[in-house]
């Protein structure tokens, strides 16, 4: 019937029909979204070597140049100017910390802005926020205008990763979804690597464009990414949430290249709505509040119940957090000062990102063939070997007054090894099941909560880890031995990935929630979906009908 007309949702019992096939344009919308990384790798990337800066050294502590002071470089005085010569550790901190403070709150309440107005304006006014703090943080010239610029950037940032990450996982293909969202990963690490590079382009500069170039870059990232998602579709999802079936439709009919009354659109779209009701039958929706407790109702001891998806989404991120990576990222430009064996630790903090993004690539592959639950496994394992083996050569032969080069470079190494095997397992798979466990009624809080978690771990650690590494008076100069803490708590997440994560490769997101129902994280790989909701909440009794502007004399047949 051309022209206007209504198409029945109806559904279908076979499991293998709940998504339409993969087009170029999903994979080039979800490529998109992913850029949303670049915030978060960018903001990462460019803190740690800006503190190492001699200009923003001079600026915030007002010290004269150890060489104007002390010309003679081979003095004793040089060498003890030179060694004070430095941010203090409160202001390393504040200056870090401080935007996953902002971070941590901008990813909760977007949980909140995403439900109300929609994945795609929520990552929209991301940008706008980010750039209202950047423009503080390029103006400062100290530590409390910097630290209002962070906290704001920070909110900006954690609306940005919190909702790309939701988004991305409503609308990408089950069978590459998690290739795609280890796509945001890669942007990350390239977003770091950009950091980088501008930060040792600029860092020999004697004026504030050391440090406000390298910050002023990020207006590009708001600006290409609010501007794209601008023109890109609403996540069909969002709409089933908010009961507008035609507009889901019509999202979802954008997102698979499809016609609106195309069998392969009417069958996703039914999945969705049925498991929508599914979920509303068990957690119905009250008060705000009310929504919010519903993210922590059921029993621990249930794999499928929301407590124990958000407490696992909230101890991903965690783990994450906790293996140590943020510490190279934030604090390696600095750290490798300290050891006093560098000579040129931006040149190696450079590297070590360089490796990062070279390896992420790999999880593309493997998160599909071998599985979240498996990798995460084997990277564990990977990371508690390479970190115990830099500890112990920092401790021995790597030490400052042995004067081993070689020592130095195995630490090196191990140093980048531990990066890339964080860089193909915990850096994507991460994120990947944060945006895989989570049913539809609490999608939306359940990753904004697991993503503030991740920001909240970061501050801590950017808090703690100055005065950990620290050679001031009351540091606990850990030095190369805070590799023993990060293979300590790898060893954590080992026994956390073991007993609590599921694996969901290769499932929609509707079949996850029903693998969470009939398996356990350690028998889920062998689970195989053998129904469909819409067959089960008897969708094609309902005669649901959705009125459509223009219905195609073609549908894609069985």
């Amino acid at each position: 019937m051309p022209g206007g007309g209504v198409v029945a949702v109806h559904g279908t019992t076979d499991v293998n029909r709940i998504e339409a096939p993969v087009t170029v344009k999903a994979y080039l919308i979800v490529a998109f979204a992913a850029f949303g990384g670049i915030f978060f790798g960018y903001d990462t990337g460019w803190m740690g070597g800006v503190l190492g800066m001699k200009y923003f050294i001079k600026q915030y502590t007002h010290k004269e140049y150890p060489e104007v002071l002390y010309p003679d470089t081979s003095s004793a005085q040089y060498t003890a100017y030179k060694k004070d010569f430095k941010i203090p550790a409160w202001e390393q901190s504040l200056t870090t910390s401080i935007l996953s403070a902002g971070t941590f709150f901008g990813a909760i309440i977007a949980g909140d802005v995403a439900d109300m107005i929609g994945r795609r304006i929520t990552i929209i006014t991301g940008c706008f926020i980010f750039a209202i703090g950047c423009i503080l943080e390029t103006a400062s010239t100290s530590v409390g205008v910097m630290a209002a610029g962070r906290i704001i950037a920070g909110a900006g940032v954690g609306f940005i990763s919190a909702i790309v990450i939701l988004y991305m996982s409503e609308i990408a293909p089950k069978k590459v979804r998690g290739a795609v969202v280890a796509g945001y990963q890669f942007c990350i690490t390239i977003g770091i690597l950009l950091a980088n590079c501008v930060v040792y382009a600029t860092q020999n500069r004697l004026d504030t464009g050391s440090y406000r170039i390298p910050i002023a870059v990020q207006f590009l990232w708001a600006l290409i990414l609010g501007t794209g998602l601008a023109i890109l579709p609403e996540s069909p999802r969002f709409f089933v949430k908010k009961g507008k079936l035609d507009l889901a439709a019509k999202a979802l009919s954008s997102v698979r290249g499809q016609p609106v009354d195309s069998e392969y659109i009417q069958d996703e779209l039914a999945e969705i709505i049925a498991n929508h009701e599914y979920e509303m039958s068990i957690v119905p929706q009250t008060t705000y509040l009310g929504g919010w407790a519903n993210c922590f109702k059921g029993s621990l001891s249930d794999g499928s119940s929301n407590i124990r998806r958000t407490l696992l989404g909230i101890g991903m991120q965690m783990m994450q957090q906790l293996t140590g990576i943020n510490f190279i990222f934030y604090f390696g430009t600095v750290f490798f000062q300290q050891l006093g064996t560098i000579s040129n630790p931006f040149l190696i903090s450079l590297i070590t990102t360089l490796v990062n993004v070279c390896s992420t690539p790999v999880s593309f592959y493997i998160v599909e063939k071998l599985g979240r639950r498996t990798i995460l496994l084997y990277g564990s394992m990977g990371m508690i070997t390479m970190q115990f083996i830099v500890g112990i050569i920092g401790d021995t032969a790597g030490k400052a007054d042995k004067h081993n080069h070689s020592a130095v470079s195995a630490m090196i190494a191990f140093i980048c090894l531990n990066i890339s095997v964080f860089a193909m397992t915990w850096g994507p798979a991460a994120w990947i099941v944060i945006g895989e466990i989570f049913p539809l009624t609490i999608r939306s809080r359940g990753v904004g909560l697991s993503t503030s978690s991740n920001w909240f771990w970061n501050c801590i650690i950017a808090v703690i880890t100055p005065y950990l590494v620290g050679t001031d008076k009351h540091d606990a100069n850990l030095g190369s031995n805070i590799f023993f803490m990060w293979g300590g708590l790898c060893c954590v997440s080992l026994v956390f990935v073991y007993f609590l994560v599921p694996e969901t490769k290769g499932l929609s997101l509707e079949q996850v929630d029903k693998m969470l129902e009939e398996s356990s994280p350690r028998t889920s790989a062998k689970w195989k979906p053998h129904s469909t909701f819409a067959q089960e909440m008897h969708l094609a009794e309902k005669q649901i009908e959705i009125p459509v502007e223009h219905v195609s004399d073609k549908t894609v047949e069985a």
